[in-house]
């Protein structure tokens, strides 16, 4: 709970599920871009801090770029890329959060507009950025907080490893609002059964990375380790 006037954290995600991991902790306010709709995170994130927000970490499941990073895998974005621009993470919280949870990496986090299908696609991102993995939020963040100087962090959990083929059902069922569309997926997989494998395996691998996620925000508690509001 948020209690008015009170400055918080912004969690920016992408699917309602991380929003409402994000919001278990005190002082956050989660907000969901959805499918590929940066400019409604951007006016979502833009309203949060005129209401109080005070710094924003991008919050959620990724893709994952290079060969290392297995399902599950929690990641702490020291900077994210895009468009040939990089933005540097605020060191003291990112450093506050590797410490709290352990076992995660600082590494290069890619910005993108669309969600990466095809391993070919990750493979080339990794080549030409050396991130580690991608995700569609974190750009729209790091953007944002360098425009109006606030700080910002990412925390991001490997959903489908850099091998790992998305199969077409997955995004057909993917909603704006960051919601899941059941149907549009079942009218994917009755057109193509054959993708009914790989959707089971990314099925397993997101909820392994959501586990990982919940167990992240458990342990960095109120704000999500930010500790330099009052």
């Amino acid at each position: 709970m948020i209690e008015k006037g009170a400055g918080f954290v912004i969690a920016a995600t992408g699917l309602r599920t991380e929003a409402r991991i994000a919001a278990r902790s005190g002082g956050v306010r989660a907000v969901v871009g959805g499918d590929g709709a940066a400019r409604r995170l951007d006016r979502l994130l833009r309203q949060s801090i005129v209401e109080g927000g005070e710094a924003i970490i991008s919050f959620g499941i990724a893709a994952g770029l290079a060969p290392e990073c297995s399902a599950g895998a929690c990641l702490i974005g020291r900077e994210v890329v895009y468009s040939g621009i990089s933005y540097s993470a605020d060191p003291g919280w990112i450093t506050g959060i590797k410490e709290t949870i352990g076992g995660a990496h600082l590494v290069t986090i890619a910005g993108v507009d669309r969600p990466l299908a095809r391993s070919s696609q990750k493979r080339s991102l990794h080549q030409a950025t050396g991130a580690a993995a991608a995700d569609m939020e974190s750009h729209v963040v790091a953007g944002l907080a360098a425009e109006v100087g606030l700080p910002f962090a990412v925390l991001r959990v490997i959903a489908d490893p850099a091998e790992r083929e998305v199969p077409l059902a997955a995004l057909a069922g993917m909603r704006p609002d960051g919601g899941i569309e059941i149907g549009a997926v079942l009218v994917s997989l009755a057109r193509s059964p054959r993708q009914l494998p790989a959707l089971v395996r990314l099925a397993a691998d997101a909820g392994h990375a959501l586990v990982a996620l919940l167990r992240c925000s458990d342990l960095l508690g109120p704000r999500l380790g930010f500790r330099d509001l009052g």
